[in-house]
């Protein structure tokens, strides 16, 4: 409409001028901010102009400090030498320095200690003329060869273990009572409060001939006993015993000595104490070798290294170092099947049958805690009783002659090659007819929990 188009006219001209308007001022301020930053270049190079200045002016002046320095320094250089052969004069003419009167003491004490020096050390150079100088390569031909010595000796030394059981190659069975633990397990202290009249009779027989070791008390004095056993072809079982005391056992040596009873002898050097129907004789600082006559001599020769022993790095006693040095009880044999010969029946006879050796480890806590190692001929031989013990526990893991069972709970089995670990929480019932059967004690009875 005519008059809505004149207003719209109206409006556009109103725009233009105020276009026009907003341009003009920013023309003025593009004006006034080119002012600005021209006054802010300019600041900006006179401050780079005093910079540079001032950067010139100290390096000039440290220039000069080094100058000044080095000056001084040659200077002082200079200066210490007179100043030196000037004291050195006044000391031998006995003067002292006015502010520093005591250093004439020193100077002439390092004067006196510098003379008996020279002296010194023309005596040995007059020495050193006198010599033989034959003698002398003979002497440093002793030393490197000492010297050579030692270096293949000592890396034996520290090779070898700190705890090593000096026992007969052809050891079959090894039974280690871990004393220190049978004082502070909960079930050897419950069954000596229970039944105090069979605990000894169970000790006993788990110790074999080291209790009677004179003049020490097992419970207190002993931290380990180890039997070794190995049954001969006529099948006479022979027991080698090795008692660990807690500390030196010059005591129990010294009390030997005195008694009447005991005849000493030597082997190689030696010496084995025996009567009757003991005999003792000390292979460490702390161990002592244990029972009969022939088996004691027979240590003592192992130990000398006159007949071989059971090597570190044999497969019977890595297994018996793999169990738990810290049980009460660990047993260990490379014939299971003769087992039955050497103890009372413990374990199956399918259970010892498929195995080439087998370990136990017991903590007699609360729970019982065990530890079964299994070594078989195969790998296949051993996934296939893996799967038998885990598919039907209880046809193998019971005690022979008895319902009781070797665990409270199915066990947990591990498989690596050959070697199957089994570890289970056994029944105290169990371990206690375990216990018994080691001891041979004859009672298959086992007391109400």
């Amino acid at each position: 409409l005519p008059e809505e188009r004149a207003e719209l006219v109206r409006a556009r001209l109103g725009s233009a001028d105020a276009c026009r308007l907003a341009k003009e001022k920013l023309v003025a301020a593009e004006a006034e901010l080119s002012v600005v930053e021209k006054n802010i270049a300019r600041v900006r190079d006179e401050f780079a102009a005093r910079d540079r200045a001032l950067g010139d002016n100290s390096r000039a002046q440290q220039e000069a400090v080094r100058e000044a320095r080095a000056h001084h320094q040659t200077v002082e250089e200079r200066k210490n030498p007179a100043y030196l052969n000037i004291g050195r004069h006044l000391a031998s003419q006995g003067i002292a320095p006015p502010n520093a009167p005591h250093l004439l003491t020193d100077v002439h004490r390092h004067r006196g200690a510098v003379d008996r020096h020279l002296q010194h050390t023309a005596e040995l150079a007059l020495l050193s003329s006198k010599i033989d100088k034959q003698e002398l390569r003979k002497f440093y031909f002793s030393v490197v060869s000492v010297l050579a010595l030692l270096s293949i000796i000592l890396p034996l030394v520290f090779q070898s273990p700190p705890k090593r059981e000096w026992l007969p190659q052809e050891t079959e069975v090894i039974l280690s009572i871990n004393s220190d633990q049978f004082e502070r397990d909960d079930l050897p202290k419950r069954w000596r409060k229970d039944q105090p009249n069979s605990w000894p009779n169970i000790w006993a027989g788990l110790v074999g001939s080291a209790g009677q070791t004179p003049g020490l008390n097992l419970p207190r004095d002993a931290a380990r006993i180890t039997r070794a056993l190995t049954t001969q072809a006529a099948g006479k079982t022979r027991e080698f015993v090795l008692v660990e005391a807690r500390g030196d056992v010059s005591r129990v040596i010294r009390s030997i000595e005195k008694d009447k009873n005991f005849e000493k002898r030597v082997i190689n050097g030696l010496p084995v104490w025996e009567r009757a129907d003991l005999a003792v004789a000390r292979v460490g600082p702390t161990t002592l070798a244990v029972g009969a006559s022939a088996e004691v001599d027979e240590l003592v020769r192992v130990r000398l290294g006159m007949k071989l022993d059971l090597k570190i790095t044999g497969q019977l006693f890595d297994r018996f170092q793999a169990l738990d040095r810290e049980s009460a009880l660990r047993l260990i044999s490379r014939d299971p099947p003769d087992l039955a010969h050497v103890f009372q029946p413990i374990f199956t006879p399918e259970l010892l049958g498929s195995s080439q050796l087998l370990g136990l480890a017991l903590t007699l806590q609360n729970p019982v805690r065990a530890k079964l190692l299994l070594k078989l001929n195969s790998p296949q031989s051993a996934s296939e009783l893996a799967r038998n013990l885990h598919n039907d526990p209880q046809h193998w893991l019971h005690l022979q002659d008895s319902e009781l069972l070797l665990y409270a709970q199915p066990p947990e089995i591990e498989r690596q090659g050959t070697n199957l670990e089994l570890r289970f929480i056994m029944p105290e019932n169990s371990a206690r007819l375990l216990l018994q059967r080691i001891a041979k004690t004859g009672a298959d009875e086992i007391a109400a929990h």
